[in-house]
């Protein structure tokens, strides 16, 4: 971050993403003005000295073993990576960095420049999100002493949804256990879907207060969002990620009576029953794998696990998709994003089949092609718009850590 020559050129303002979890550290310097990533990478298996780490600069990967015992020595093997390999933190002229934080619970509705407080503040909502926000904390304070000289930003993946109404996000069970601790509906993925909702505008050249829009996050993790001229309104995670959508290896919406009726008559442990349902569960669990281009192999082989878990799939898309047309009252765009949502033809085409009398449809040829555009698959004339928007989280997080530290300073 220090200049070792003056006479270096200085880069365009950079930012610094982390997203630090529990034993990984990933990584991106962004351009926030021309949207594009310098460099990127991966250091996992923190905690162990067999931890590995992938540096992604100029077209060249690099990749090392290394020594991690915390995510002091995480950050530190990338200082040295960007040293040796590049490019110079000090030439990219690095203005903030820019965090991650998974649960904002609703103490956030937008980036916050951190301090003390604001640390504590995260470390105080660790109960919301036990496997996230640990992480975040502990690179939160590593990054902040490894950089002491820049502004570090925090951007919650809950913020977004902070406008959803009091109807959508309130459980219907008793206020006061619900108010006491925090139960309640915050969402997440909204980095991302906030930035897909404003890339449907920009790409269709349409003002974003005109346009509604349901985005389907369709990855790993999937969740759904209905937005309403920029304004999130509904969302299909709750409390935790786990609400929602079938997943990669979450089961999404389940009776929670499934919950009484393992621990009761199969014996299983409040943890056991949160493993099986996080973990064991969505694609993984009903095919026993969650790749899916191995799920589509698997399905034409005749796998009758994998025909039922794609049928499941995507039979709850559709009940969102149907749910949220209604939320919304008049849908202009369906925006598919994220790997699943992008890069799968199959998945996009089963879901949308079986809708035209709602307005909704898509050239098959055309959703076929593969490109890292955004765009439009459905014909000409078509009530609802489908379009797939690759997102970026990265370059949303640079984009909102520039945005407020300009403001604050």
């Amino acid at each position: 971050m220090n200049p070792t020559s003056d006479e270096r050129p200085r880069a365009t303002s950079s930012v610094l993403v982390i997203n630090a979890g529990s034993s990984s550290v990933k990584y991106q310097l962004v351009d926030p003005a021309g949207g594009e990533a310098i460099a990127s990478g991966i250091v996992e298996k923190i905690g162990s000295s067999e931890g590995s780490v992938s540096h992604k600069f100029e077209g060249t990967k690099t990749q090392r073993t290394v020594d991690v015992p915390d995510h002091g020595a995480a950050l530190r093997v990338v200082l040295d990576l960007f040293s040796e390999i590049g490019p110079s933190l000090a030439d990219a002229n690095v203005v903030a960095v820019g965090h991650r934080v998974v649960q904002g619970g609703s103490l956030f509705s937008g980036p916050v420049v951190i301090d003390d407080a604001i640390v504590e503040d995260i470390r105080g909502l660790i109960p919301l999100a036990p496997l996230h926000n640990p992480g975040h904390v502990r690179g939160i304070e590593v990054a902040r002493a490894l950089f002491p000289d820049v502004p570090h930003v925090a951007v919650f993946d809950t913020a977004f949804f902070q406008t959803l109404p009091e109807a959508a996000y309130t459980y219907a069970i008793d206020a006061d256990v619900a108010r006491e601790h925090g139960v309640r509906r915050y969402g997440f993925h909204g980095t991302s879907h906030e930035y897909v909702s404003k890339e449907v505008a920009r790409v269709l050249d349409r003002p974003l207060e005109d346009l509604n829009t349901i985005v389907l996050h369709l990855g790993n993790g999937a969740s759904a969002s209905a937005v309403r001229g920029g304004v999130a309104v509904e969302t299909s995670m709750g409390l935790t990620p786990l609400e929602g959508l079938v997943m990669g290896t979450r089961s999404g919406d389940i009776d929670p009576a499934i919950v009484f009726h393992l621990h009761r008559n199969a014996g299983m442990s409040i943890d056991e029953i949160d493993d099986l349902l996080n973990k064991r569960s969505g694609i993984l669990g009903l095919a026993g794998d969650n790749d899916f281009r191995t799920l589509h192999e698997l399905v034409a082989a005749g796998h009758e696990g994998a025909r039922l878990a794609l049928d499941v799939y995507v039979h709850r898309l559709k009940k969102y998709i149907g749910s949220y047309l209604a939320v919304l009252g008049r849908v202009d765009v369906i925006a598919f994003t994220a790997g699943v949502g992008e890069n799968d033809e199959i998945v996009r085409r089963l879901v949308m089949r079986g809708l035209t009398d709602l307005g909704i449809e898509i050239d098959e040829v055309v959703n076929d092609v593969r490109s890292p555009e955004a765009r439009t698959i459905s014909p000409e004339g078509t009530k609802i718009r489908v379009m797939i928007v690759p997102t970026n989280e990265e370059l949303a997080i640079a984009r909102q850590s520039l945005e407020i530290v300009g403001a604050q300073g």
